[in-house]
């Protein structure tokens, strides 16, 4: 009954998750390797929710004794790259706005006696 009710409550927010993903393109602004991503992520996370047997056996393949271990490395693979991706977007992002600034203090010079 409970691993029902956490079962249907996992499908919830994941279905949620994908409805605000696609629904939100233009504001998401992600490239179509990441939302083809997304889209086979969201698959794997319904997959591992309806069958985690199924997990368990894919672990025991690859040499992971159990599912959750398997579904934890991935989580953490997955962090990392976020968190990369993410530290990348944000320094390209500072980049453009100091290349903006420097564009903007050249069109209006502001010489040293012209100040006061």
């Amino acid at each position: 009954m409970i691993g029902t009710i956490v079962q249907f409550l996992l499908l919830a927010a994941t279905l949620v998750l994908a409805f605000y993903f696609l629904t939100h393109r233009r504001k998401a602004r992600a490239k179509a390797g990441v939302k083809l991503g997304f889209v086979v992520f969201i698959i794997a996370a319904v997959w591992a929710v309806l069958r985690p047997d199924d997990l368990t056996v894919l672990a025991n393949l690859i040499g992971v004794d159990r599912g959750t271990d398997l579904l934890l490395y991935l989580l953490v693979i997955a962090f990392l790259f976020t968190t990369m991706s993410t530290w990348i977007r944000f320094r390209e992002q500072e980049l453009r706005y100091a290349r903006l600034a420097r564009a903007v203090a050249l069109q209006s010079p502001v010489l040293p006696d012209q100040e006061r």
